[in-house]
Formats: C-alpha cells, sequence, structure tokens
C-alpha cells in the first residue's frame, strides 16, 4: 500500500531509494557502536545482508508494482520459507527429508499456477512478477547468511550498520533521479509520497528488519521465514481495498503454496 502511494508522484526508483535512505538515516545514531561491536571480519557478510535482504529487493518490488497487482506481490512473498530451506540444501549444507522435498515441490507448483496468464495478468507481465521471485529468492539466501555468519552479531547492530552504510548511493541516486529538483515545484501529493516511502523505511524495513533477525536468532531461519504465511493474506486484504481483481485460481495458488511451506516446515 505505502508502495502504490508513493508511486503516484515518484519513480519506482525513487521510492526504493527513500525507503533505504530512511531506514539510514534512523539508524545512524547508532551506526559508530555498531562499526565498534561487529568484528571486522563480519563486516563484509553486515554489507552483503544489507544488499541482498533490503536494497535490491526495495527495487525489484516497487519496479514490480508498476504493472501488476499488489495483492499478488504479497502472495508471492510465500515463496520465502520455501527458498530458504532449497538454498539451506544447495549452498550450506542442511539436510532434507523426503517430507521436505514433497513440501518444495507443492510449493512451487503453486507458484506456477500463480503465475499463469490470467485476466488482466498475461505473459507480458510476467517479468514483472519473476522480480517478486528474484527478491524473495534473495531473501532466502539473506536468511541462511545471518544465520551462518552472523550469529554473534546483534541485531541492532546488523542492521544499524548495513544501512547507513550506503546513505551516500541513496543520495547520488535520489540525485540523478531529478528527485531535489522536483521539490521546488512540488504538489501535496508529492509529500505525500514522500512521507510514504519514508514510513515504509523507518518501520516496515529498518525496525521490521530488527525484529525478524532477533525471532531468526531465537526460533531458527525456517520459522523466522514462516511470517511469509501472515503477509500474503494482509496483502490480499490491502489489495481489495485499493480495487485489486483476484481471482479463486490465485486463492487456490496461495493455499498450494503454503500447504507446501507447511509441509516443509514441519519437524519430524
Amino acid at each position: 500500500m505505502l508502495m502504490k502511494e508513493g508511486m503516484k508522484a515518484l519513480s519506482p526508483y525513487q521510492v526504493a531509494t527513500i525507503r533505504i535512505l530512511s531506514a539510514g538515516l534512523i539508524m545512524i545514531p547508532f551506526f559508530v557502536k555498531s562499526y565498534k561491536q561487529i568484528p571486522a571480519g563480519k563486516r563484509g557478510y553486515v554489507l552483503l545482508s544489507g544488499s541482498i535482504g533490503s536494497l535490491i529487493p526495495a527495487y525489484l518490488f516497487c519496479l514490480s508494482e508498476v504493472k501488476i497487482d499488489s495483492s499478488l506481490v504479497g502472495m508471492l512473498n510465500a515463496l520465502t520459507p520455501l527458498f530458504t530451506i532449497l538454498i539451506g540444501i544447495l549452498l550450506f549444507g542442511m539436510v532434507v527429508t523426503r517430507k521436505q522435498m514433497i513440501g518444495i515441490l507443492i510449493g512451487f507448483l503453486g507458484m506456477v499456477i500463480l503465475l499463469m496468464p490470467k485476466g488482466s495478468f498475461g505473459l507480458q507481465d510476467l517479468g514483472y512478477a519473476m522480480l517478486v521471485v528474484l527478491a524473495t529468492f534473495l531473501y532466502g539466501i539473506n536468511v541462511n547468511v545471518v544465520h551462518k555468519h552472523l550469529k554473534e552479531v546483534t541485531s541492532v547492530n546488523i542492521v544499524a550498520f548495513a544501512f547507513p552504510a550506503i546513505l551516500i548511493p541513496c543520495i547520488i541516486i535520489l540525485t540523478s533521479t531529478g528527485f531535489f529538483s522536483q521539490i521546488r515545484n512540488a504538489t501535496p501529493q508529492f509529500y505525500i509520497s514522500t512521507a510514504s516511502a519514508f514510513v515504509l523505511g523507518s518501520i516496515g524495513t529498518a525496525f521490521a528488519t530488527i525484529y525478524f533477525y532477533k525471532l531468526m536468532k531465537r526460533a531458527g531461519t525456517v520459522f523466522a521465514s514462516m511470517v511469509t504465511y501472515g503477509i500474503p493474506f494482509v496483502a490480499v486484504a490491502w489489495g481489495l481495498i485499493l480495487g485489486d481483481h483476484i481471482t479463486f485460481l490465485e486463492i487456490l495458488a496461495l493455499i498450494i503454496i503454503l500447504a507446501g511451506v507447511g509441509l516443509t516446515s514441519r519437524k519430524s
């Protein structure tokens, strides 16, 4: 909802950049302390986590919302736990059971159904939907990286170091896209859109990421990534409010994805 509101007066690149910029600004007071407390050998992993867990997905999500509904974006978020486990198996030595493998296959079947051309969503929009799939894939990598390499680094320190560290590139991007020149002839919608992107970054990115990492450190990667159980339903609700067209096939696909997630995440 905030991304849609932001793009009423700003470009997708501006909304995504303000999102990351605001998260960095909020965490500036903690930057020096976090830099000192993070071991030198771990700072690269923190920057990697900030890039694949927040920076790149922010642009992917905003670009996807140019063409596809918010509700579909939220539904595709449900793929995150599946990618978390799949990447854990392929790259991080996670042991998989037959039940988990079946769950992964069921989940990806749901994704295929969800991405089938239907109604106003056709093959021409498939590329935009795949941007969200790529974002969830990066989320899966990030969760495994944090779990394996940043266990001893506090959640606050990860966020407080990663976001302020990329403030300068954000300012450069905003300058190159003409954001600051737009301020001179700004309309009320411009300020509403900017405020929406700022709230999205400060609350929906900075603070949300801190608490997500806290949950992951306490309960494990798979359990934490299951917050995506809730995201699709919240997104569908906002989609209905915003006038998105949601089909029975989309709901069926979402149920199949969540069934796969549930089977994959169950402990033996």
